[in-house]
């Protein structure tokens, strides 16, 4: 999962982009950059491990001069977490600079790549991202946007891209749909963003979303949809609306935050705790599910646990032992809510299942008498091929363990999942618009033939 924005049009372009980051921080804590591209067409880039915050001083964006700029925040799917596997990627051919923004994962990359390098293409990183780069090089045709379509013709999976040729900006969703992306306006500049909170810190007045297989052309200030990329049936990720997307986000067509307030109201209808005193949430991304918990089953609200913002998403950090360490950090009950109470704990997801009896042991020796763990989504029992970073079920507590046995290892007093059926119809739209691989098994591609995250670090 990557976070990317893009704008044209406008005099400080890079330092749009900076802060569109800042607000997609935490779709990728790895590593950020932004390329800007000149009136002359070239590109100044400046890139780093880490974030965003880390990785630009006020000098650097300063340096990043051009009307045109793309920024991308990395968490690894596909390659190592290395400077070398930053983005956006930035190449010239023959049609002068291009600078590549990808957040997803193809699922044919491996036959893809052995291909091109059978034909004598090198490659610079190990990301999945670049073999796009390549086959829009390798072209034989000669306009950029025919030299993309065909490239794209040849990838299968998720991708979400921003592409810069020169100052001319394009935008692709794949015929699925599987990670969000949207454009706003601020004044006559376009903004281009995996979600809507990227949009506000800006300024920019949101316009549209846009839908699957759509390939669009923004020069200047003109919007230009192109013909569309093959049709697929939409499989939007469920898991950005329970996980991954920032609640005061839109994407998808609704808002995030309303998703999972609904999520917690029909959790509170499916798996009641009548008994409890108070139920609080696994800051801070379960903070509406929480809510919706509260309001339907009439169980009051606390603060039960404080995060400490300064630490980031355990989930998303690449290794285990930085979960790890992380977790122990990360939260602090408050006692005086805790102590001698029958609690119900509110969480997003359980996926790999490293970080929860850390916390039902916390509230623990926070003096609860009973702790009642609740989960805002079903049980996580697949692995993701379209870009988040769960590759091997031997990973997800669920894909071998019963409810009853994730239970004993939680040391909860009880345990309850949110039923798929109820996910899927706390949306405000068509439920049946989503990929839910991950909880279902029902895969809507094709399977790789290769998943190891780091397959191309050794000789194809």
């Amino acid at each position: 999962m990557c976070g990317i924005v893009g704008v044209t049009n406008h005099p400080q372009a890079a330092r749009l982009a900076y802060l569109g980051l800042y607000a997609l921080q935490h779709r990728g804590q790895e590593s950020a950059g932004i390329v800007a591209i000149d009136e002359r067409g070239v590109p100044h880039g400046h890139q780093g491990m880490g974030l965003v915050c880390d990785v630009f001083s006020e000098d650097a964006v300063a340096k990043l001069a051009g009307t045109t700029a793309v920024g991308h925040t990395r968490y690894s799917t596909a390659g190592s977490s290395v400077l070398i596997n930053t983005q956006p990627v930035v190449v010239r051919y023959r049609n002068g600079t291009l600078a590549l923004a990808h957040n997803g994962n193809l699922v044919n990359d491996a036959e893809v790549r052995r291909e091109l390098v059978h034909q004598g293409a090198i490659f610079q990183s190990t990301m999945d991202s670049e073999t796009i780069v390549h086959l829009i090089a390798r072209s034989p045709l000669d306009e950029p946007e025919a030299q993309i379509r065909e490239a794209l013709g040849r990838v299968e999976g998720a991708y979400s891209l921003l592409i810069a040729v020169g100052r001319t900006l394009y935008a692709a969703v794949d015929g699925r749909g599987f990670r969000p992306l949207l454009i706003g306006k601020v004044g006559d500049a376009v903004v281009v963003a995996s979600e809507s909170c990227a949009l506000d810190i800006v300024g920019a007045r949101f316009c549209c979303e846009i839908e699957p297989g759509c390939f669009v052309r923004i020069d200047g200030s003109e919007v230009t949809y192109l013909d569309p990329l093959p049709a697929r049936s939409p499989t939007r990720c469920v898991f950005e609306l329970v996980y991954f997307s920032r609640p005061d986000s839109q994407v998808f067509g609704e808002s995030v935050d309303q998703f999972r307030r609904n999520l917690g109201r029909q959790l509170a209808r499916e798996q009641p705790a009548p008994c409890a005193d108070c139920v609080f949430s696994v800051p801070d991304s379960s903070n509406s599910a929480a809510l919706g918990f509260s309001e339907a089953s009439g169980i009051r609200l606390e603060l039960g646990l404080i995060r400490n913002h300064y630490v980031g998403r355990t989930f998303i950090h690449p290794v285990q032992a930085g979960r790890d360490t992380r977790v122990k950090i990360k939260f602090n009950p408050v006692r005086e809510v805790i102590a001698g109470k029958s609690v119900v704990v509110i969480d997003d997801s359980i996926v790999r299942g490293t970080t929860s009896p850390g916390l039902v042991a916390m509230l623990r020796n926070a003096g609860a008498r009973e702790v009642h763990f609740r989960v805002a989504s079903p049980p996580t029992i697949g692995s993701c091929f379209y870009g988040i970073d769960t590759p091997h079920p031997d990973e997800l507590i669920a894909a071998k363990h019963s409810v009853e046995q994730i239970r004993q290892y939680l040391g909860a007093d009880t345990l309850g999942y949110l039923s798929l059926e109820g996910m899927l119809h706390s949306s405000a739209g068509d439920p049946t618009r989503f990929c839910h691989a991950c909880f279902s098994g029902d895969y809507p591609t094709t399977l790789p033939s290769e998943t190891a995250k780091h397959r191309f670090e050794m000789p194809l």
